[in-house]
């Protein structure tokens, strides 16, 4: 076996392992997430995302599933990716305002009812914690789907928000596990709300 392939199967194998993992430890908790999604969509409340760097990938990837379609046709529901509008983000930094990137966007858009989902793949970022902040203000749940073990935002959170952290993977490890649990919480907004 050439180096090359070792380090294939070595990826691939630890891939798996962390699968396992994952699975044992966040699998009670994706449930829960996903009633949280179905009960702000029942209420008339919309699913605002945010990430930074490369998490604003599986983040764009939820709310095209939501306001598309997962794996069955059925109504569109209502999300929204903070970090999607670049003009509005580049500008809200231009003002040497990175810290209020996303709180400034769920102070204008979020209101009662609405959940906040913050996916975090590179440790807890000062904009994604002011998002957190601000959409409490405003009477918002919030999900937050982390690649780190529990940390400063655990502390921001209220008994009805839902926080899912993997075992501190770097990101490369940890945006696989993400995309999994991702497409779990699809899979069952839909079978909540549509059957099938």
């Amino acid at each position: 076996m050439t180096d090359t392939e070792q380090r294939i199967n070595q990826w691939f194998a630890s891939h798996m392992e962390h699968t396992a993992q994952a699975a044992s430890t966040a699998g009670p908790a994706i449930e829960q997430v996903a009633q949280a999604f179905v009960d702000a969509l029942l209420q008339d409340g919309k699913i605002i995302t945010c990430a930074n760097g490369n998490a604003n990938v599986l983040a764009q990837y939820f709310c095209t599933a939501l306001l598309s379609r997962f794996d069955q046709d059925r109504p569109a529901l209502p999300a929204i990716n903070l970090g999607a509008d670049a003009t509005t983000y580049s500008a809200i930094c231009r003002d040497n305002r990175f810290n209020d990137t996303f709180s400034r966007q769920v102070r204008a858009i979020g209101k009662p009812g609405d959940l906040l989902f913050v996916i975090v793949d590179d440790g807890h970022k000062a904009n994604l914690i002011q998002a957190i902040q601000a959409a409490h203000d405003r009477e918002m749940r919030i999900v937050v789907l982390s690649a780190r073990e529990k940390s400063d935002i655990t502390s921001l959170m209220h008994p009805e928000d839902h926080e899912i952290a993997l075992n501190d993977l770097p990101p490369s490890e940890a945006t696989p596990l993400l995309l999994v649990i991702i497409n779990a919480f699809c899979d069952l907004i839909d079978h909540k709300l549509f059957g099938g």
